[in-house]
């Protein structure tokens, strides 16, 4: 865990890895919900029983978006900034589903700073976010995540 007094400070981790998450169980009942808040409820989500017969491995997988919106409670995992005002998801780029999460997966959150540059409000924060697969070779989804942290 990188603890910075600002949000500015993080300037100095700039081209490192941050860090990673702990790893967090990928359940069916989570898919579920999403599907229902989303109505994203394909049935290679949400079907355990055609799954079993028609998805490799035999699973459901979990909706790639499911785990685009995990990455803001795992970042708290990797950084924390102790003097701030708000925190704006200022938005994804470069956002692919590069791997299927079974369900009974474990995923985490690993992070690299690119940047962490001033900005009018406070402070623009740049990080390439890679969600890894407890097992996989490579990711699952990765992103450059665009973080704004006002000025307390």
């Amino acid at each position: 865990m990188i603890t910075v007094e600002h949000a500015g400070d993080l300037a100095a981790y700039a081209g490192q890895r941050l860090g990673h998450s702990d790893w967090v169980e990928v359940k069916q009942d989570a898919i579920d919900d999403f599907a229902r808040l989303t109505g994203d409820d394909h049935w290679i989500h949400v079907d355990i029983e055609r799954a079993s017969r028609e998805m490799p491995g035999g699973h459901t997988i979990a909706h790639g978006l499911y785990m685009v919106s995990l990455m803001p409670r795992l970042q708290r995992d990797i950084y924390t900034v102790q003097k701030r005002g708000r925190g704006l998801n200022y938005g994804y780029d470069k956002l692919r589903f590069v791997a299927p999460v079974p369900v009974g997966s474990r995923v985490r959150l690993a992070l690299t700073l690119a940047e962490a540059a001033p900005h009018p409000r406070g402070t623009r924060i740049v990080c390439e976010a890679a969600m890894e697969l407890d097992g996989a070779e490579g990711p699952a989804v990765v992103a450059r995540h665009i973080l704004l942290i006002e000025n307390p």
